[in-house]
């Protein structure tokens, strides 16, 4: 079966109600073996496919829809909790998060869709968004006090499209 979805920085496939959907390809660049990280608490990192987000092994056009859920965190201790579950903006960040984005685009079909989340932990997002070629169609423009996650869809245009 060829599968019709990707995320390209699946962590541990927190927000996925299917961890194993079949018709996911799951992507990060580790593999984290079941791990506790505070009692009866666990986390594990086991992708389909061990790449960076920024150069994926997939052909053009291959699905229909990507998801980008990338680092948050630029201050995070490299062997804290919370770079553990989330992973760590690290080096040239910015450039990374825009290769990112660009080889979502790339993989997706015309027509395709992009499932960008953004947590404004460090960064705010009108700052992210500065770093991709094109704006998003919707998402949560207000985040409710505490909850600093932004979810945005972007499409991929047709072939000729601007």
């Amino acid at each position: 079966m060829r599968k019709r979805i990707i995320d390209v920085c699946c962590g541990s496939k927190m927000f996925w109600f299917d961890k194993d959907n079949a018709d996911v390809e799951f992507c990060d660049n580790r593999v984290v073996p079941l791990t506790e990280y505070y009692p009866k608490r666990f986390i594990e990192v086991s992708p389909d496919t061990v790449c960076d987000f920024t150069d994926l092994p997939f052909d053009d056009n291959s699905f229909y829809l990507a998801v980008f859920d990338p680092p948050h965190l630029q201050w995070a201790g490299d062997t804290s909790i919370m770079a553990l579950k989330y992973g760590k903006l690290k080096g040239d960040w910015r450039a990374m998060l825009t290769a990112g984005f660009n080889e979502c685009m790339r993989v997706l079909r015309p027509n395709g869709v992009l499932i960008f989340k953004w947590s404004e932990i460090q960064f705010p997002l009108s700052e992210i968004l500065t770093l991709f070629s094109q704006k998003p169609l919707f998402g949560n423009r207000m985040i409710k006090r505490g909850n600093k996650t932004h979810w945005l869809a972007f499409m991929k245009a047709e072939v000729g499209e601007g």
